[in-house]
């Protein structure tokens, strides 16, 4: 490849400092690298991307990489992560092997992965009203104060449960390691194609995750309410975005038509990266 389009998060890369070292290395090279201004966390779509542009380079953290992964996917191009952040685990590049990893991708040293997303819809009295994708995870929270939410899970049209609980966590293999985890829900390889569900600190001895076939439709219905609050719950999506929701509200989730192209430039597994970045926290 040999034309970039740069994505910086300025409170990472003050100054544009390490994104200038990447556009370097690129045109030392004989390849093409942008950088887009506009990106920052407001922004919720790109309309359009450069002409030619083979390769997104992502510079910030695992978050930085949710958020551009969601304006990436309608354009279908691969991406890859520098790694300004802490843990890291979306993001390939690690600064102490900036010039060699830049180096890989100029010479398609690399391999693209496909990570599978949801779509997740809010419905309010019976229309809805806003959709989003996620690489993550869709979760239902309650919101500040509130006491314990009650929802009920509907699978395919068929009742799995109803549940009272702190939220619930509906997640993709590349989210299981993030608040689905935190949430006790298992680490599912993130080449599976399977969701995740993984109730929040439920009020009931029996409530355990449940892993779900890619081609099941999800649908949370909240069911009650504090009357002392007209809003108890939120949505969140890959928890960047988040929606108010009332008693009556419907989300429905579904695997998205869109998938992440997910760059990796080095050979180690899955489960060896498992064990350097999250084994201390298991």
């Amino acid at each position: 490849m040999k034309n970039f389009l740069i994505l910086t998060n300025e409170k990472k890369d003050p100054e544009f400092k390490i994104s200038n070292q990447i556009e370097n290395y690129i045109r030392e090279d004989g390849g093409i690298a942008k950088r887009r201004e506009d990106f920052t966390e407001h922004i919720q779509e790109f309309c359009s991307i450069p002409t030619g542009v083979e390769c997104v380079i992502v510079l910030g953290g695992d978050g930085t990489m949710l958020h551009a992964a969601r304006l990436i996917v309608p354009h279908h191009l691969p991406i890859v992560g520098v790694n300004l952040g802490t843990l890291g685990f979306l993001t390939e590049i690690e600064m102490s092997k900036l010039k060699e990893s830049i180096q890989c991708l100029l010479n398609d040293d690399f391999i693209i992965e496909d990570r599978m997303m949801l779509k997740g819809s809010v419905y309010h009295n019976h229309e809805e009203s806003y959709t989003l994708a996620a690489l993550n995870d869709i979760a239902i929270t309650r919101s500040g104060f509130s006491r314990i939410i009650s929802y009920k899970i509907i699978v395919n049209d068929q009742l799995l449960d109803v549940y009272e609980a702190d939220g619930v966590v509906i997640s993709t293999p590349t989210g299981s390691t993030g608040y689905n985890l935190s949430a006790g829900g298992p680490i599912v390889n993130p080449n599976a194609n399977v969701i995740l569900i993984t109730p929040i600190c439920p009020h009931s001895l029996q409530a355990k995750s449940i892993v779900l076939a890619e081609s099941d439709r999800i649908e949370i219905r909240i069911e009650t309410v504090r009357k002392t609050q007209l809003e108890e719950a939120l949505v969140t999506f890959d928890g960047q975005v988040a929606q108010r929701l009332s008693p009556g509200d419907i989300i429905r989730i579904e695997q998205s038509k869109f998938s992440a192209k997910i760059i990796k430039l080095k050979e180690d597994s899955f489960y060896h990266t498992l064990r350097v970045k999250v084994g201390g926290k298991l």
